[in-house]
């Protein structure tokens, strides 16, 4: 299963119901983190994320949007005892952005901190059982989509010839079904791919920034299982998307549509969008798996394409003391 974790919604400004764009992808105790806007670190700490998880940050541009929440969050990190190494990625500038904060701040982490500037596109991180894989995509700035892509996976596994092989049912049956070779007590190696027929792909889960509709993103985000796409307009709002180098929600499922994704999650909302009902609606009229992105909505991913939506805005902090109902007659009474 992969979650994500949607901490902020909007774009260019936060708004009463949006906060600036940050999104946290979660597999096997690892942390994604997709762009950093202001805010996001309160709201992080407030779905109780970890602070010392192994963890990966991606950058899509440096807009103040989508960046600006990156110093706090490190900061935050390095007060509450991180002692893991985080890694950054982003566009050229980032380091300079984040030398010059710390420098002027006097910030000195206790935690190693390491920067990757990107300079072309194709697979930035190959773990053992996932990569992620990074394109140019439209904006009026430099911008990256990220792509994470699960390794295929082992198929069905043919418990028959197992036993026929004289691999015994039990732990040996789960190490072949992981996709490791086995030993058996006579010597005999017993490979995945001899009781294990055709294999199963991997989720791939795109997040694509700002963006207009681009063949890069097409081809980035063809038969992934969930696009996360700009779709900071309605579409009678074309004109103005196109000069601020966004797309309109019609324009975010057309991309959907092309790439033949399973999901389409609509992301980087404007304020201008208050009536979700009727966006929703717009937008499936055109791609029917489409969900409005809200902040606070965790999403479960599992391979057998189910989708599960939870709202997560009643597990956040508790109000802090000074709003407690003893300070509040105190102060009335002053």
């Amino acid at each position: 299963m992969i979650e994500l974790f949607f901490l902020g919604t909007g774009g260019t400004v936060p708004s009463p119901i949006r906060g600036l764009p940050s999104v946290v992808l979660r597999r096997q105790g690892e942390i994604f983190m997709f762009d950093c806007g202001e805010g996001t670190q309160f709201r992080y700490l407030s779905l109780h994320l970890g602070v010392n998880k192994k963890m990966r940050v991606f950058i899509s541009h440096l807009h103040g949007d989508h960046v600006l929440g990156l110093p706090g969050l490190l900061m935050t990190f390095s007060v509450l005892g991180r002692e893991r190494p985080l890694e950054i990625y982003g566009p050229k500038g980032l380091n300079d952005l984040l030398s010059r904060v710390f420098s002027l701040t006097g910030f000195e982490p206790e935690y190693e901190i390491k920067i990757f500037e990107i300079s072309s596109s194709g697979i930035i991180v190959k773990d053992r059982d996932y990569s992620v894989i990074v394109d140019t995509v439209d904006h009026t700035v430099p911008t990256f989509a990220y792509s994470f892509e699960e390794s295929p996976k082992p198929g069905k596994f043919n418990p028959q010839k197992a036993i026929s092989l004289g691999v015994p049912k039990g732990p040996l049956w789960k190490r072949l079904q992981l996709g490791y070779s086995v030993t058996l007590p006579n010597g005999r190696v017993v490979k995945p791919e001899d009781v294990i027929e055709g294999v199963r792909p991997g989720m791939k889960i795109v997040y694509s920034g700002d963006t207009r509709p681009c063949d890069n993103l097409i081809k980035l985000a063809t038969n992934a299982s969930l696009l996360i796409h700009d779709s900071t307009f309605p579409s009678d709002l074309k004109e103005k998307a196109i000069e601020a180098g966004h797309s309109t929600v019609e324009e975010a499922c057309k991309v959907a549509l092309k790439a033949n994704v399973q999901y389409l999650i609509l992301f980087h909302l404007s304020a201008r969008v208050v009536d979700v009902a009727s966006f929703l609606e717009e937008a499936r009229k055109t791609f029917k798996r489409s969900i409005v992105a809200e902040d606070y909505m965790k999403i479960e991913l599992r391979r057998e394409k189910e989708i599960k939506i939870i709202p997560l805005k009643d597990r956040v902090l508790q109000p802090h003391l000074w709003e407690s109902p003893q300070q509040s007659e105190e102060l009335a009474n002053l």
